[in-house]
């Protein structure tokens, strides 16, 4: 339990310091000029604009996590004109695109530390799953808003892309995938863009601290902690017998939905947590599918990611409320999942 604790808090450790480069990546306006290239690339075109807006949240999602897309993207989406298109994309994309690349997510890095897989071989099995989620997701979001009226265009403003903070941010990636500990190139990256902002006073001390969120932070520690407590008990014990013990499709696709309907139960980190040992001793396969039933299958509730809350927060609900959110849910999010994990299923049987 304790080397289990010891990985949270590293992975806790990564969140703290990536959100503080996203913010100082915000405050340079990184995130308003890739909105601008969006707008200004789909003038005329609404169905161009929300498949641009798409391919941006995902890659917010994969680079800087799904925390910073629902907290720091949503807003330039909204202002960007999508409405309800643009709130409902930043939460579901950052959710079922955060499956590529073991750092996009908290619960991929808990799955990664665990699965034994290089950073390349990880992004390798799940880029197919990843492929078919992304349009999954954008082609409901599309069916969900087909009635929606086309909102006014204003001429988009040119802003240019602040080169500093985007060069850092590729080179946190590239430090990540040469096997560095995730937590130290955060860290390096939070140092660099966020002093960098400082100097040049785009940004202020209090708003690199309160995009630390330490409180949130501690709070995900003891939780996760406790978590592996009821773990070692009978409940724990009873949990690794509902996971399956082969790699068949069946077994893939019912842990997933295991997974699923775990993260919203008890949060899709207390999930992984939960789940993870016994996993870890069917194989990697058995890893990933419990990935992306943690993972995309937190888009069911709002009790399924911390992302889901902080969307909330950041004007997510402006146009959508948690009772649509939750119709949507309910109605597709299932089906995505067993998609999903379909795929994983044939992939890797594939590849090995």
């Amino acid at each position: 339990m304790s080397h289990d604790l010891h990985d949270l808090v590293g992975v806790v450790g990564f969140l703290v310091t990536i959100t503080v480069l996203a913010r100082a990546c915000a405050d340079e306006g990184l995130f308003d000029a890739w909105g601008g290239a969006v707008a200004r690339a789909s003038v005329g075109s609404p169905q161009r604009r929300l498949v641009l807006a798409a391919l941006l949240a995902t890659a917010v999602t994969v680079a800087l996590t799904l925390d910073a897309t629902v907290v720091l993207l949503t807003p330039v989406l909204l202002a960007a004109g999508l409405a309800r298109r643009g709130s409902l994309l930043s939460v579901r994309l950052a959710n079922t695109s955060s499956t590529l690349l073991p750092i996009s997510n908290l619960t991929n890095l808990l799955v990664f530390t665990a699965s034994g897989l290089e950073f390349v071989r990880f992004a390798w099995l799940m880029l197919p799953v990843w492929l078919v989620g992304v349009v999954a997701e954008v082609l409901v979001v599309r069916w969900w808003c087909r009635h929606d009226p086309t909102p006014a265009e204003a001429p988009p403003e040119t802003v240019a892309t602040p080169l500093f903070p985007a060069a850092v941010v590729l080179v946190v990636l590239l430090g990540v995938a040469s096997g560095a500990p995730p937590w130290v190139c955060g860290l390096a990256g939070a140092l660099l863009v966020g002093t960098y902002a400082l100097v040049r006073r785009t940004t202020t001390w209090r708003d690199l601290l309160d995009a630390a969120n330490l409180p949130l932070a501690v709070v995900v520690v003891v939780w996760g902690g406790l978590v592996l407590w009821v773990g070692t008990t009978s409940v724990g014990a009873w949990a690794d017998g509902l996971v399956p013990t082969s790699t068949g499709w069946a077994a893939v696709v019912g842990l997933a939905l295991l997974a699923m309907v775990a993260a919203n139960v008890v949060n899709n980190l207390p999930a992984t947590l939960l789940l993870l040992p016994a996993a870890v001793a069917v194989g990697p396969v058995a890893v990933l599918a419990l990935l992306v039933g943690v993972n995309v299958g937190a888009n069911l509730t709002a009790v399924g990611s911390l992302a889901n809350v902080l969307w909330s927060r950041s004007g997510g609900r402006e146009h959508v409320s948690w009772a649509e959110f939750h119709r949507l849910g309910i109605l597709t999010t299932p089906v995505i999942v067993v998609l999903c994990a379909t795929v994983l299923w044939a992939w890797t049987s594939l590849v090995g």
